[in-house]
């Protein structure tokens, strides 16, 4: 099974369980945690929390994009492209698995980015192994922990 937990640092705080807008929508629209100002033209991307985690098999991921309408319409671009939510993300010592979106603005003016605001959308992906992968570490940290 696969499926989205609220972290318990948002317990009870109205946050919305990422949703597909449609029938034929891939993506769940995860919304954003709390208000945030994305400040404009900072090479340092921005986090943006959504006080959700994602639990899914072994065999998959989830992979997080952004919003088809985001850089035109509010100037969010997401640095790295798409994210990455390994299996072994979820309850996390590091942070509970609670996931974030990385986003820079490419406007000339900070950007406000509401509580409850669509800010991305997850989809949730099979893998495939190369033969002979045996891969045995362990998770031992959240947000970008699996290593340089």
């Amino acid at each position: 099974m696969r499926g989205f937990k609220i972290v318990s640092k948002y317990q009870g705080q109205e946050i919305n369980l990422p949703e597909r807008q449609s029938s034929g929508s891939a993506g769940y629209d995860f919304e954003a945690a709390e208000d945030l100002i994305i400040k404009a033209h900072q090479a340092r991307p921005e986090l943006i929390p959504t006080g959700i985690k994602a639990y899914m098999p072994d065999n998959e991921f989830l992979m997080l994009v952004n919003r088809s309408g985001n850089p035109k319409k509010k100037g969010l671009v997401m640095p790295n492209g798409v994210g990455i939510v390994d299996s072994d993300y979820f309850d996390n010592p590091g942070n509970e698995g609670e996931i974030f979106f990385q986003v820079i603005n490419i406007r000339d003016d900070d950007i406000l980015v509401k509580k409850g605001e669509r800010i991305g959308q997850g989809i949730f992906m099979p893998f495939l192994m190369a033969e002979g992968d045996e891969a045995i570490g362990q998770r031992i940290g959240g947000f970008g922990s699996s290593g340089d």
